[in-house]
């Protein structure tokens, strides 16, 4: 009988293969595993390796203003898809930087953006707190 010839492996087992051989935590790849079936959801089932950043941008774009995620929510999306590309592709993508993905202007808006998400809902005052 002839031999079958190998399947390579389906993208998720790719990703929890990867997340596995980097010691990452069940949590962890049970998260990026979800984010990255949305996000495949989201464009109609098409296979990353046909999308890139503008993708990664509509995508988070979408989980803000249609989902209303919180933005330590939107930044575990935005991992999840860049460990995808990086480590699991090994895709380095064209625009990469976190400010152009998640769509700030300028850099001091994404340095306002990830201290927050850092510190916290509590961690950091509104000046109208003090009112």
């Amino acid at each position: 009988m002839p031999e079958q010839p190998l399947q390579p492996p389906k993208l998720l087992d790719q990703v929890r293969t990867t997340i596995r051989l980097r010691g990452m935590s069940y949590r962890t790849e049970k998260a990026y595993a979800d984010w990255i079936k949305r996000f495949i959801i989201f464009h109609n089932k098409r296979h990353p390796k046909e999308m890139g950043a503008m993708e990664i941008r509509d995508f988070l774009a979408h989980l803000v203003n249609d989902r209303n995620v919180a933005p330590s929510t939107q930044n575990q999306a935005l991992h999840a898809l860049l460990f995808l590309y990086r480590e699991v592709l090994q895709i380095e993508l064209p625009v990469i930087t976190v400010q152009e993905l998640l769509g700030h202007a300028d850099v001091s808006t994404t340095m306002v953006y990830t201290h927050v998400l850092n510190a916290g809902g509590l961690g950091v005052r509104s000046p109208l707190d003090r009112l």
